[in-house]
């Protein structure tokens, strides 16, 4: 769905508009080099006439020195024009990589929506380069203007007839190219779109290529690849197709206007209108037309290419959000009351309970759409369709999600890691600057980025309450480098990643691979959860964080959890009996709204569907 946000035209002007001065000057560098390349001829057809054929060497000489200095001059046009069109072509690439990057990072999401990651990156890497092209393709289609114009009036001194067949041949040519660019911008544009999406189904292919070869269904996701791989192919051919036809439809008419011009230019010699300096002036000014209409061919092809990618860009920037920005505030300080309020989404059916300030509370359900539809909503990654959800009394859809991330983490069961140390993957300083577009004022991003939402997240403390005995620092590379202590180092013993880093060996310093593949899956759910433990949010929503591990490491973390978050509100949305035992109260939803409620020794003991649930 899109907004009132940026068409195609708009993504093209702006490109443009924002690069105007290198386009400016790279136009006038261009066209002198056009200019140039025109007047060679015709100095030529100069020389012939006024040295060559009178024999007069002080005049061949001083011509010579003209050709050599024009040659020079064109030279130096071509290379530095061509330096100013690549960099306006550059630097708008970046800024559309840019604009999509902060359009997928908006903490209001709805960018990704409809969309695979691999696509949304295919998107901003080549869409973003081929619309750049642009910026360099428009000064070489007004230095072709130019030297078509400057060739046109040369032939003109040379003949009247020759001139006018430039002149006003010219624009029917160009806009027989125009009409063999049609069918490629189309094509183009299906190339693109297949392109993107092979590579979205080829990032979920490797993302989830364990669990794949786990059930046994490697044959079926290969199949799948393999029909996305060959409707991309037979979608890049039809473009490459479509652009050789529109190549060698414009050289061919380039070809046939050209020869026009050297057969009325060879018939004007025959009779002796002209010269035999401006017969080889006419031949060679029709011989560098090719020139000019042969740039006329590319940059109609970058064009139409450009435009199709525009509007993919487009899509995504104009894409509509999925929750709105909010205009409230929360309270300072926060004191954590949860409270949902009748709230209807997904399977949630008028869901109403309210976790108290600094309460521990379980929330039970055998539906992992119902848990999903609770961190949805207390991330504010959506709102309800119905009821509200409200954190010390303000409803948290009117409160900019940026500012809800920053008083409400939640760590979601598939939180993912990073490549980078341990401790990096654990807890960064938040970089200072200004606040995005749209992010309230105060508001930061967290560095190491919790991934724990998928959208942007706000941050707790700027530093995370890291004790004076510990230190956060730079690298030569940058990366962030901290000592265990304060915060940081409660945080990794409740979540016992202080034992995953005594098993590795450099400690806190090891390095992770790519979405900590070098650790096994109860080591990763224990760096994700001492991840979310310091940030020190006032609320803190937690979804499964142990599935993964032994029952005594599992009970050691619930001792953990209780003890670092203690008077601080925490929802842990789990099943999981060892969890649960240390909760001060539990909400069984079933049917997506409360069935019971009670401590979990209660419950254990007076509902036979709670212990089916939680001890089965």
């Amino acid at each position: 769905m899109r907004t009132g946000g940026p068409s195609r035209q708009d993504v093209l002007t702006s490109s443009i508009i924002s690069q105007w001065r290198q386009i400016a000057v790279g136009s006038v560098m261009v066209a002198g080099h056009q200019v140039g390349e025109a007047l060679v001829p015709v100095l030529i057809g100069i020389i012939i006439d006024r040295a060559v054929s009178t024999g007069a060497t002080g005049d061949l000489l001083r011509w010579l020195a003209v050709l050599a200095v024009t040659f020079a001059g064109l030279s130096f046009c071509y290379r530095f024009g061509a330096r100013f069109g690549e960099r306006a072509a550059e630097r708008s690439a970046h800024n559309l990589r840019i604009q999509l990057t902060r359009r997928v990072l908006d903490p209001r999401a709805g960018a990704e929506t409809g969309r695979l990651s691999g696509a949304l990156v295919s998107i901003a890497t080549g869409d973003a380069q081929r619309v750049g092209i642009v910026n360099a393709a428009l000064p070489a289609s007004i230095a072709a203007v130019t030297g078509l114009l400057v060739g046109a009036v040369a032939l003109l001194t040379v003949s009247v007839p020759l001139g006018l067949l430039v002149l006003f041949g010219a624009p029917f040519l160009l806009w027989g190219t125009h009409l063999l660019g049609r069918p490629l911008e189309r094509r183009s544009d299906t190339e693109q779109e297949r392109a993107a999406h092979a590579s979205g189904v080829a990032a979920d292919l490797v993302a989830g290529l364990r669990v794949l070869k786990g059930i046994g269904a490697e044959p079926a996701a290969i199949a799948r690849y393999r029909r996305t791989s060959q409707d991309s192919l037979t979608a890049t051919l039809r473009a490459a197709s479509a652009k050789a036809w529109h190549d060698g439809g414009v050289l061919a008419l380039t070809g046939i206007f050209i020869a026009l011009v050297a057969l009325v230019a060879g018939r004007l010699a025959a009779e002796g209108d002209i010269s035999v300096g401006d017969l080889i002036a006419a031949v060679g000014l029709a011989q560098f037309l090719l020139g000019p209409l042969s740039i006329f061919a590319w940059v109609n092809a970058e064009f139409a290419q450009g435009r199709a990618s525009a509007g993919r860009i487009a899509s995504v920037l104009a894409a509509s959000p999925a929750v709105g920005a909010g205009t409230r505030s929360l309270p300072e300080p926060v004191r954590g009351q949860v409270r949902f309020q009748d709230v209807t989404y997904g399977p949630l059916r008028g869901l109403t309970f309210t976790a108290a300030p600094g309460e521990l509370l379980g929330v039970v359900t055998a539906d992992p759409a119902a848990a999903t539809a609770v961190l949805r909503c207390l991330g504010r990654e959506a709102d309800p369709d119905t009821g509200s959800v409200e954190l010390d009394g303000v409803p948290l859809s009117e409160v900019h999600p940026a500012a809800v991330r920053a008083a409400v983490l939640v760590a979601a069961h598939d939180a993912e890691l990073f490549e980078g140390t341990l401790i990096e993957n654990v807890v960064a300083p938040t970089p200072g600057g200004e606040p995005a577009e749209d992010e309230p004022a105060g508001r930061q991003p967290v560095a190491v980025g919790s991934g724990l939402t998928g959208h942007g997240l706000g941050s707790g403390p700027a530093t995370v309450g890291i004790s004076a005995g510990s230190s956060v620092g730079a690298d030569a590379g940058g990366a962030a480098g901290a000592r265990t202590g304060g915060v940081v180092g409660r945080a990794l013993t409740a979540a016992g990643a202080d034992e995953v880093a005594s098993t590795l060996p450099n400690g806190v310093d090891e390095v992770l691979a790519e979405r900590g593949r070098s650790l096994s899956g109860g080591q990763r759910q224990r760096i994700a959860l001492a991840r979310a433990l310091a940030v020190d949010s006032p609320v803190l929503a937690v979804h499964d964080p142990t599935t993964a591990v032994d029952a005594v490491t599992e009970a050691r973390i619930a001792a953990g959890i209780r003890d670092i978050r203690r008077g601080q509100t925490t929802i842990l949305i789990t099943t999981s009996p060892a969890l649960l035992a240390v909760t001060d109260r539990v909400v069984v939803v079933d049917g997506g709204t409360v069935a019971v409620e009670g401590t979990h020794g209660e419950l254990v003991h007076g509902h036979a569907d709670y212990r089916a649930t939680v001890l089965t």
